[in-house]
């Protein structure tokens, strides 16, 4: 075990600035290390499967380093009409995938799984709803020039200028941004990780 990491550790399998901010804001004290899990999908494999897939495999992948500690992982998925929309490859697919979820309600499903001495604790999926306004072409293109859409789920941020797409969230956005807070605290609690406290003012 890296020396670095003391007992009781959350590790997050996850280099996700998202996760870790959120996290961050929960008071949970944990280290990173990104997973090297490469997100393919299998042909067929429906969006909820994937997303439970993915950060199972990604838990256990980082649980080798890290035996007896608490894993986090946890993969987004933007699901619209059955068709699963990923990270864009590039400006072109970005585009396309905006076009989509331009005045449409989709999916955004985010899997969490929890891993200790090699074995699954927990592993759940959360599902919200994002509604978007109709978006014009010249948006759209002003948006892919900030370069937010690339590493993102659906090719948009909620947490960032994406924001201003988005007219109704049904859930949790934190789940939209990548961690069902409500969700991973409860599990986490369940292990006996609880947040620090809050420092005396």
């Amino acid at each position: 075990m890296p020396s670095s990491v003391k007992a009781s550790s959350l590790i997050l399998a996850s280099g996700s600035p998202r996760r870790r901010d959120l996290l961050t804001a929960a008071r949970i004290p944990f280290v990173i290390h990104e997973s090297k899990i490469d997100e393919i999908r299998r042909e067929g494999e429906e969006a909820v499967p994937f997303a439970l897939r993915m950060a199972r495999e990604k838990a256990l992948s980082v649980a080798e380093v890290y035996p007896g500690e608490v894993i986090l992982a946890a993969d987004t998925i933007v699901e619209l009409d059955g068709e699963v929309l990923g990270k864009p490859s590039d400006a072109a697919d970005a585009c396309r995938i905006l076009r989509l979820l331009s005045d449409r309600t989709h999916r955004v499903v985010t899997a969490y799984a929890l891993v200790r001495n090699g074995r699954i604790i927990e592993a759940m999926p959360v599902i919200s709803h994002v509604t978007f306004r109709a978006l014009t072409r010249d948006e759209i293109e002003r948006y892919l020039m900030t370069g937010e859409p690339f590493d993102k789920a659906g090719a948009y941020g909620i947490q960032g200028m994406g924001a201003n797409f988005i007219v109704a969230v049904e859930g949790d956005r934190s789940n939209v941004m990548g961690l069902p807070v409500k969700e991973v605290l409860a599990a986490l609690a369940r292990l006996g990780i609880s947040p620090s406290p809050s420092p005396a003012k």
